[in-house]
């Protein structure tokens, strides 16, 4: 099963590239070279072509290179979901970034029904241990892979959850203006939890009877106040409440995501460091087999220095499952032999300190 695919790869004044043009031929691909080459930047640049900030969620004016500042941009041919399309996103200065497809005017939503893009990036191993607001990223970006207009329900509650606040904290006590964004906060709040319950379905269904080397983790929801079933009325219920906090205490912002090594019956945060990387790459392989099923083609796949954080005998297993599904991986790593088992399956790309890119062969 042949996978969505970037095809070719155009940066411009982005972060460390001046000027770089990758051609892919479709295999995983292994960027192979010194730390601060710009390997990882590659894979960022990949990751905007989905909706949202990218993998490392930079403000637009960061991902200019420096000290030119002059703007930047990111042109792709790609194998989407149902044709081939000519990608492009691109900024100047602070100005929010601008998406065209096949040279017509687009919206970041749109980007995720020509691709579906998943990442695994060395932040992320904080995942089970930091705060909750990354899991709940997380958590949006897994049902944002299955459902591209998540999106849209998020932004519209947190629009409206905003204008809400303002209220409270302007110690505002009129009725009407409250019922009016909390019924806007109610109707997204539903579709965002239909959305992630969902979502967290599909990953439970691609991991059962999955013959994999990583272990299953079990996910559920937390709502720290409770699930309300009416959450405008309990909006309504708690305004005194969340005026003297002077925020919303309660709905789909709040809630948290739990993870379980399922085997082992031990929490995601009390794992080895080892473990709670294992659930990560369990989780993003589970991600993409669900895709794959889903859409009969396999995601792209985003993996920074996935590698070195995996013995021998994982790391094979870890390039078996992805050449099993048929998915370009763009993987980075500091040595060429992190990749040795992948073989003639992968393509092999070095990345010199200068910036500059060449295809290993043979």
């Amino acid at each position: 099963m042949a996978g969505l695919a970037i095809r070719s790869l155009v940066l411009s004044q982005f972060r460390s590239h001046r000027l770089t043009r990758l051609v892919f031929d479709g295999r995983p691909v292994a960027l192979h070279g010194p730390n601060g080459a710009g390997k990882t930047n590659i894979l960022e640049a990949v990751s905007l072509l989905s909706p949202g900030r990218g993998l490392r969620r930079a403000a637009t004016e960061d991902l200019a290179r420096r000290p030119e500042r002059i703007g930047w941009k990111i042109a792709s041919d790609v194998a989407g979901l149902d044709a081939a399309h000519e990608v492009a996103t691109f900024a100047t200065g602070s100005e929010a970034r601008v998406v065209r497809i096949d040279g017509k005017a687009a919206t970041q939503v749109m980007l995720g029904r020509v691709l579906r893009i998943l990442w695994l990036v060395p932040a992320m191993d904080r995942l089970w241990i930091e705060a909750a607001e990354g899991r709940r990223r997380f958590l949006d970006r897994i049902t944002l892979s299955f459902v591209p207009d998540h999106a849209e329900a998020v932004l519209t509650y947190d629009k409206a959850m905003r204008e809400r606040n303002r209220l409270l904290k302007d110690q505002v006590s009129d009725p009407h203006w409250y019922g009016v964004m909390e019924a806007r906060m109610a109707e997204a709040a539903a579709l965002i939890d239909a959305n992630r319950a969902a979502a967290l379905s599909r990953l439970a269904a691609a991991q059962d009877g999955a013959e994999t080397a990583f272990p299953r983790a079990d996910l559920t929801l937390v709502h720290p106040e409770g699930h309300a079933p009416d959450l405008a009325l309990a909006l309504a219920e708690g305004r005194r409440r969340d005026m003297a906090a002077g925020r919303t205490l309660q709905g789909p912002h709040r809630v948290d995501l739990a993870a379980v090594f399922a085997v082992k019956g031990v929490a995601a945060e009390q794992c080895s460091t080892g473990e709670q990387k294992a659930l990560l790459i369990s989780l993003i392989l589970a991600n993409a087999r669900a895709l794959a099923t889903d859409l009969g083609r396999a995601p792209v796949l985003l993996l920074d220095e996935v590698a070195a954080h995996l013995d021998a005998g994982r790391r094979a297993a870890l390039y078996d499952e992805i050449c099993a599904l048929g998915a370009q991986a763009l993987m980075t790593g500091t040595e060429p032999a992190l990749f040795d088992s992948l073989g003639a399956r992968a393509q092999s790309l070095a990345v010199s300190e200068d910036g500059g890119v060449s295809e290993v062969t043979g």
